[in-house]
């Protein structure tokens, strides 16, 4: 068995494998360059998911299973992974603990408009005019009811708010008060003190929310988006801010990155910028490994490998 990773690994992960399957060839490397002599001898390969081409897959003749340490899959070559009958698996649900976080402490310095707070510091300004606003039992409308809406509902009701969930599915939640299909989205808009996007970047969220959906939002309202920066068109998102149609964005994901040092996004007060951080964590690769391993045991057992098992004809 041969396991080639294309991207940097911890050292002190990279021992604890070596250590645990003496029977196994790793061959660790920092980049898709380096690895790519070794794709052709290759049964499973170790990636972020962003370097792989239908070339490489088509010239790794004994590959597998494609482990993908992020969450992110919308730069695979799924059509020809699916030719190849290739598995792919990823780190699905790793992310869920940075992200609720981020999401909780993102809105809480809006709320207690923490910007002007640092500002008036720094001024050496003593402005007890500043007034901030109080999270707690509002409502908060979360796209997308997986691993981490879930984990950011559970922390919103910490905090009493009504939590509202939307999905394909519109299956009842853990954390969540309602739950709701994409269809049905309209209707509850205007209820969100706070709308929260988690979505993954697939053509059924291209654009997801529209000019149509802030315009009904509450004048107060925040959204934000942490998901994938094409779930709404750069441009509308632009005009929806010059406009004042809500009260704040916080950004972290954009359709282009990194976000332009131009973009009109960075010397606007209503908007927040974030470097798509929501997810960084020490904890990051070793929660990721620990799937790796926990289907690595399977694989290496001639079972079938399940956890964050991803249908190639979907993406996810």
């Amino acid at each position: 068995m041969f396991i080639l990773s294309s991207c940097k690994i911890r050292r002190d992960l990279r021992e604890r494998l070596e250590e645990a399957y003496p029977s196994v060839t790793f061959q660790f490397t920092d980049s898709i360059g380096e690895a790519a002599s070794f794709l052709p001898k290759a049964d499973v390969l170790l990636t972020y998911g962003e370097d792989l081409t239908e070339d490489l897959i088509e010239g790794a003749t004994q590959l597998k299973w494609v482990m993908v340490l992020s969450a992110g899959l919308e730069k695979m070559p799924f059509k020809k992974i699916e030719e190849r009958g290739i598995l792919v698996t990823n780190s699905k649900g790793i992310h869920k603990v940075p992200m609720a976080e981020y999401a909780i402490a993102m809105l809480l310095q809006v709320a207690r408009n923490t910007r002007l707070l640092l500002e008036n510091e720094k001024a050496h300004e003593w402005d007890r005019n500043v007034k901030p606003v109080e999270i707690t039992g509002k409502t908060m409308l979360i796209a997308g009811t997986g691993a981490i809406g879930q984990e950011v509902a559970r922390l919103a009701q910490a905090f009493r708010m009504y939590t509202i969930g939307i999905s394909n599915s519109g299956k009842a939640k853990e954390h969540f008060d309602n739950v709701y299909t994409k269809d049905e989205l309209e209707a509850h808009l205007p209820e969100a003190d706070f709308v929260v996007s988690v979505l993954p970047s697939t053509e059924g969220t291209k654009n997801f929310f529209k000019r149509k959906d802030f315009e009904i939002m509450k004048g107060d309202a925040v959204f934000l988006n942490m998901g994938r920066g094409d779930v709404v068109d750069g441009d509308t998102l632009l005009h929806v801010m010059e406009e004042r149609l809500i009260h704040h964005a916080v950004l972290d994901v954009f359709e282009k990155e990194p976000l332009p040092a131009a973009h009109p996004f960075w010397e606007m007060g209503n908007v927040t910028i974030t470097p798509h951080s929501s997810g960084m964590s020490p904890h990051y690769q070793p929660r990721a490994m620990s799937i790796f391993e926990e289907n690595l045991h399977t694989f290496l057992a001639g079972g079938n490998v399940s956890v964050n098992q991803i249908d190639p004809r979907k993406g996810y």
